[in-house]
């Protein structure tokens, strides 16, 4: 106030400008010393006029706000701090529940009274139990008890005695409970002791002690209870039926998270689900009837174990030693289907021998073979594939496929370990990865059963459509150490029953080949089945189901392993049959389920054994028929597939390739193109299309598959690729 009082004294003790100009026009040619300025016109003041603060004030209250509202924050903070800690602890409670549980405490006379009453089923136990029921009704309804014996009591013992024995056990209890109700507690026990059959009795007798129909409610519940104990011919036909369904319609009505497969993508999907969601409930629909199980140790470590028994349990000896079995999960770890949806903290459970025909996508709707349904909020198709077949067995008899064995599922093992341990030559068609593997497990097979193994391809070599030339008749002469004997560029143009329950194989070359069994291995075919059925895409060029970047065919539904059809950003829509990319794909499908969604990035790796000495690993496209590029070493007895499981302790290479340290990698200085006649140790093979590398194979050299992944995602084109084979360290020790 007193700055605004000063300011204003000042301005008005000065002459102004417009005093100035009011004096001139009234001729006044100087300004007497005197105010005279009250008698200019009073113009008042506005605020206009004040001074404006220069950002004091403002600056002031905004520090003094901020202030308050840190101050504010942090109690908030505080407080819901202390409530969750105080929740959690159990210090505090909301009191949001129903409170606490009141059960009614029945006496225990009446309930040992009322458990004791239908248990009898001896001769005696009806006359105790005529006696006692009219006793009751004596005291509520006298009435009717002193009245009822005049009329029935002359029709009930002529008619229900002699008619009880003949008319059936169902249709007794409906008559005489109407017409007969009233039969005095006099009367009651002469028909008991004049009957041989006493079980006809007892099934008529509790019918009698009915005088009363205000009371008959309590009564039938009390009087129907011994009947079904005392038919026993019918009874136990009827419990077991009733068992029999309930074991088959096991399946809840409704799930959260439904996937229909048992692979290894099922397993990779469920455990990232879990990992989001730790109460969820997940169905896993087993079409194979069995639990989740690895498939590659199949046709490679399960051959090499010396113990049958542990072959039969499915139980196998890793590279380095350790024993383990190819179930991902003991049996403990799964829930009960029909104890899943009460479970509260949720679980796993394998519904085994169902499979899923049809999908309602729009109502969420599963419907399986056994004509059973099941709602879910979110799907997963994971139903992998089934092994090719050869044209020639289309039309072939049962004689012939009894010696048949399309190698895929556990039971497959078993059957071809039962064929190869009695000694009997078996034949492989298909020299790919299963058939190349096949051919040297059974060959080490065959050394101490004295059996044969023949192995039949189009190919020049083994894996022919994968490696280079060079390479693969390398691995061909492998694959003949073992004691195979190979068959090159043939086809199986026809099959036939030959003597003592043999097979004869007719070849393109005009040869026969006899055998006792034979195993086709020629690739594998994605189960699309419900593609045709419920309205899903199915590529035309590649196979199985067509999904986004998401793995996602419709909204709530995902594909994943064998069956997906999927679009690599660097290699185009891709297909892949190998255990890392059920593995991974399964997992973000799981992760994508639960909430996330992330888009499928990963270049996927597969690896393969011939035998503890010798393997490799590749990533990307790997054709033969794409130019390539082998740079190789001399290996190490570390350089085996044999020495990389004693160094992990994992016997699956996806895994420890996806953990592998590559910090520490030594350049290698003089790695060198293959020359013929080499033993091609270890080494890297380059695919190239448009001079840019989209495949690598790493021949006998493990833990350095992430460093073959950067060099297929950067998508470049080298002038030496010599240089980037020393990323490699091919001469590391």
């Amino acid at each position: 106030m007193m700055y605004r009082c000063t300011s204003l004294a000042s301005r008005y003790s000065q002459p102004t400008s417009r005093v100035v100009e009011h004096v001139r026009t009234r001729g006044i040619n100087r300004l007497r010393s005197k105010r005279e300025y009250t008698n200019l016109p009073r113009k008042p003041s506005t605020m206009n006029d004040l001074p404006t603060p220069q950002g004091s004030w403002a600056q002031r209250n905004e520090r003094v706000q901020r202030k308050y509202n840190l101050q504010l924050g942090a109690g908030i903070t505080l407080f819901g701090f202390t409530l969750f800690v105080g929740k959690q602890s159990g210090l505090i409670s909301f009191n949001f529940g129903p409170g606490k549980l009141k059960f009614e405490q029945a006496p225990p006379a009446e309930a040992a009274e009322e458990e004791e009453e239908p248990a009898p089923a001896e001769e005696e136990a009806p006359a105790e139990a005529i006696e006692e029921a009219p006793a009751t009704f004596t005291e509520e309804t006298p009435a009717a008890a002193e009245e009822a014996p005049a009329a029935p009591a002359e029709e009930a013992p002529a008619a229900p005695a002699e008619e009880a024995p003949a008319a059936p056990s169902e249709e007794a209890p409906a008559a005489p409970a109407e017409e007969a109700p009233a039969a005095p507690a006099e009367e009651a026990p002469a028909p008991v002791e004049v009957p041989v059959e006493p079980e006809q009795v007892t099934e008529a007798a509790p019918a009698e002690p009915e005088p009363s129909v205000s009371v008959t409610e309590s009564v039938e519940a009390v009087s129907s209870e011994p009947a079904p104990e005392k038919a026993e011919s019918p009874a136990p036909v009827t419990t077991l039926a009733e068992e029999t369904s309930v074991k088959v319609l096991a399946a809840p009505e409704h799930v959260p998270y439904l996937i229909i497969g048992a692979g290894t993508s099922s397993v990779a999907a469920f455990r990232a689900i879990k990992a989001k969601d730790a109460k969820a409930k997940v169905l896993v629909i087993s079409a194979e009837g069995e639990n989740p199980y690895m498939r590659p140790p199949l046709s490679k470590e399960l051959w090499y174990s010396d113990d049958i028994d542990a072959s039969k349990n499915l139980r196998f000896k890793q590279w380095n030693g350790k024993e383990r079995s190819i179930y991902f999960e003991h049996e403990d770890y799964y829930t009960s289907a029909s104890e899943l949806a009460s479970r509260e903290n949720g679980g796993i459970s394998v519904l085994k021998g169902r499979t899923v025909v049809k999908l309602d996508v729009h109502k969420k709707r599963a419907f399986m073979d056994d004509g059973s349904e099941v709602t879910y909020d979110k799907c997963l198709i994971a139903t992998g594939g089934s092994p090719k077949s050869l044209p020639v067995l289309d039309n072939a008899g049962e004689d012939v496929l009894k010696n048949v064995t399309l190698f895929r599922s556990v039971n497959d093992y078993k059957r071809l370990h039962e064929v190869a341990q009695e000694g009997k030559h078996i034949t492989i068609v298909g020299g790919g990865f299963l058939g190349s593997e096949l051919a040297c497990a059974l060959g080490h097979k065959a050394k101490t059963t004295s059996g044969a193994v023949t192995q039949i391809y189009p190919e020049s070599g083994n894996m022919g459509r994968v490696l280079p030339e060079y390479l693969s008749k390398w691995t061909t002469e492998k694959v003949k150490a073992e004691g195979v004997d190979i068959i090159t560029n043939s086809i199986v143009e026809g099959i036939k029953s030959a003597e003592e329950g043999k097979v004869a194989l007719s070849l393109n070359t005009g040869k026969e080949v006899v055998t006792d069994h034979v195993v086709v291995a020629v690739g594998l075919e994605p189960n699309v089945e419900l593609a045709r059925s419920s309205g899903l895409e199915v590529d035309e060029t590649h196979g199985g189901f067509r999904v986004n970047a998401e793995l996602e065919a419709r909204s709530n539904l995902w594909v994943a392993g064998d069956a997906a059809c999927f679009y690599d950003i660097k290699l185009g829509r891709r297909r892949v049959e190998h255990h890392d990319h059920a593995i991974v794909s399964g997992r973000l499908a799981g992760e994508n389920m639960a909430g996330n969604g992330k888009p499928y990035w990963h270049q996927s790796m597969f690896w393969s054994d011939l035998g503890p000495e010798v393997g490799y690993e590749a990533i990307g496209i790997v054709d033969s028929s794409l130019p390539t590029v082998g740079i190789f070493a001399k290996a190490t007895t570390k350089d085996t597939p044999r020495a990389v499981v004693e160094a992990t302790g994992e016997s699956l290479r996806s895994e420890t390739e996806q953990v592998a340290d590559t910090t520490a990698l030594v350049h290698s200085s003089a790695p060198h193109a293959p020359v013929r006649g080499e033993d091609y140790g270890k080494g890297i093979v380059f695919y190239l299309r448009d001079n840019i590398v989209v495949g690598i194979v790493l021949w006998n050299v493990f833990n350095r598959m992430p460093i073959a992944r950067k060099i297929i995602k950067d998508g470049k084109s080298y002038d030496d690729l010599n240089e980037v084979a020393k990323l490699f360290s091919l001469h590391s020790e």
